[in-house]
């Protein structure tokens, strides 16, 4: 039994192994033409590079315009996530605990809504808001991102606040507490597995996002970091060093944030699942 048992995880460890080789493989090969010229990455692009040239990063962190691209991204990006969460949780409160026919409806609206695909409104989108101003600017976009991203945080919150027990809210308003400290002061902490499943994903969603932002953002002092290395994609031609830089110094920021909050994010995702 102990031999089947070794032999069984040695298959699994190689399994695991193989994804984990060609999962990084695209990133590896990103990495390793960051540091060629042109002509080195169209002669051979899987060969590693002879000499570690940083000229590309140089070049793609000022054409970029690296740290206002950047600062356009996290901006967008915390106040979306924040505004997101936030709104969502208290809605879905108020779809648990109050049971009314118009928030039954108003459930099942929003989570109708999620099938539509984005491609299938994003001229209408652009039309409307364009004829009203509201195109060409950071806060229009996290007005968008809040409404695209309200409805899968809705349902997750949903699901989450009706596994807690009702009398924990009834001692809080026998304590005096408001319905609103009762939310942020006993619900909404309780919410954290959950709260930390969705920051995740609209985090990745919204910071990596290209088409949106490529509709709504015209002016090049509002690029984020997507658009911002799209800036190497010509025409006719492609600054292939450049380019791949560029997507490593877009990409890094994500890995930090990784790397530091690793432990909350996985114990995020496991509680949130099992809930």
């Amino acid at each position: 039994m102990e031999k089947n048992n070794r032999l069984l995880n040695g298959i699994k460890f190689f399994a695991l192994s193989i994804f984990l080789v060609l999962y990084i493989f695209p990133f590896f090969i990103v990495l390793i033409n960051s540091f060629k010229e042109r002509k080195e990455i169209l002669e051979n692009p899987l060969k590693l590079p002879s000499v570690l040239n940083l000229s590309n990063y140089i070049d793609a962190f000022t054409k970029m315009n690296y740290m206002h691209a950047f600062l356009n991204s996290l901006i967008i990006t915390a106040f979306s996530v924040f505004l997101i969460t936030l709104l969502s949780s208290m809605t879905a409160y108020i779809f648990v605990r109050k049971k009314w026919k118009f928030n039954q409806f108003m459930f099942f609206f929003m989570v109708a809504s999620m099938i539509i695909p984005f491609q299938g409104i994003m001229i209408p989108l652009v039309k409307i808001y364009g004829s009203i101003g509201m195109m060409n600017s950071k806060w229009a976009l996290i007005y968008m991102y809040v409404g695209f991203g309200a409805s899968l945080a809705v349902f997750m919150y949903h699901g989450f606040i009706k596994s807690i027990p009702l009398e924990l809210e009834e001692a809080a308003t026998i304590d005096g507490c408001s319905q609103l400290q009762t939310f942020f002061k006993i619900v909404f902490p309780l919410l954290k597995p959950v709260t930390t499943t969705i920051a995740i994903l609209d985090i990745l969603w919204i910071w990596n996002d290209f088409l949106l932002p490529y509709l709504v953002l015209m002016a090049p002092e509002q690029r984020t970091l997507p658009l911002s290395v799209f800036y190497f994609y010509g025409t006719y031609t492609i600054e292939y060093g450049p380019a791949m830089a560029a997507l490593m110094l877009a990409t890094i920021p994500v890995i930090i944030v990784y790397l530091l909050m690793q432990k909350q994010i996985i114990e995020g995702v496991l509680k949130g699942s099992i809930k």
